[in-house]
């Protein structure tokens, strides 16, 4: 999330050319946060700060995925103070900062809208 209030997404080729979240795997001896933090500054070049673990979800051989794969995902809100996203160009191809209620408009990959959706009714 920026100070405007939008969600940073981004679209990746792994995901069918899907919206999705910007995110990655846990190294060995790694955090939940530190791995967070390390892939956001890889994907998209922004730092975070005010980290929340938002909902777990599990993707079991995905359909929407490039191959076959068995996620867990830790979905976190948090907030960075730039609007300024520098995409790898490997895993992401594009990116939109919206509204989280526009997010529900837009060609979600099923993940990211349970994930937006949960942040909505959320307190």
């Amino acid at each position: 999330m920026n100070d405007e209030g939008e969600m940073l997404l981004v679209r990746s080729h792994k995901w069918g050319d899907l919206y999705t979240i910007a995110g990655g795997h846990v190294e060995v001896g790694e955090t939940l946060e530190s791995a967070l933090r390390r892939e956001i500054n890889e994907e998209v070049g922004l730092d975070i700060y005010d980290v929340k673990l938002l909902m777990t979800q599990e993707a079991i051989f995905s359909s929407q995925f490039w191959k076959r794969k068995h996620f867990i995902f830790f979905d976190f809100v948090c907030r960075c103070s730039k609007k300024e996203v520098v995409v790898d160009g490997k895993e992401i191809e594009g990116y939109a900062w919206v509204k989280p209620r526009d997010a529900l408009g837009m060609e979600l990959d099923e993940f990211t809208r349970r994930m937006v959706e949960r942040y909505l009714n959320s307190p």
